[in-house]
């Protein structure tokens, strides 16, 4: 006689107790993916939704953020609506054990909305560090890129600037 055949294990998705907080995790993805409602207690109506009490959601979603399913919850303001129609992506060419260093000051000034870090792919592309800035225009962006040349002077090699010719992609706050 052969083994018998172990149980199928049973699916996440089940609606078991045991998956309740799963399966509450998934609907709050689900309910915030595309942005919180726009209203004083975004989450308030959320977890209503999500069939749930607000306690509930925030501790799900600091559960979330600790175990690493869900990287961070932020703003996501569209530039354009705020009358920033200059976009450039700046892009540094910064040694590899200052990276870390210059980057946290990049991103802490008020004109760059985010930095962080690449690999480079030379020949071709040299830069590690890009810090997006936004202006009114072109011509503020490229002062502004100036400005963060000055201050990088002695930590970059070389850099340019990238300018957006489109949004591809731009969710955040919305009515629900």
């Amino acid at each position: 006689m052969g083994a018998a055949a172990a149980p199928a294990p049973r699916s996440r998705l089940a609606g078991s107790r045991r998956n309740a907080p799963y399966d509450l995790d998934r609907r709050i993805v689900a309910l915030t993916q595309g942005g919180l409602p726009l209203q004083p207690r975004p989450y308030g109506r959320v977890a209503g939704y999500a069939g749930c009490s607000t306690a509930q959601l925030l501790e799900r979603l600091e559960a979330m953020l600790h175990s690493g399913a869900v990287r961070r919850i932020g703003l996501i303001p569209n530039h354009y609506r705020l009358g920033l129609r200059g976009n450039g992506m700046t892009v540094w060419d910064v040694p590899d054990e200052a990276v870390d260093a210059v980057g946290e000051r990049i991103g802490a000034l008020d004109f760059v909305s985010h930095c962080y870090t690449r690999p480079r792919h030379p020949p071709h592309w040299p830069y590690n560090l890009f810090a997006m800035v936004h202006g009114a225009g072109r011509a503020e962006v490229e002062a502004k890129a100036g400005e963060l040349a000055q201050y990088l002077r002695t930590s970059s090699r070389r850099h340019d600037v990238l300018f957006s010719t489109a949004v591809l992609k731009k969710t955040g706050m919305q009515v629900i």
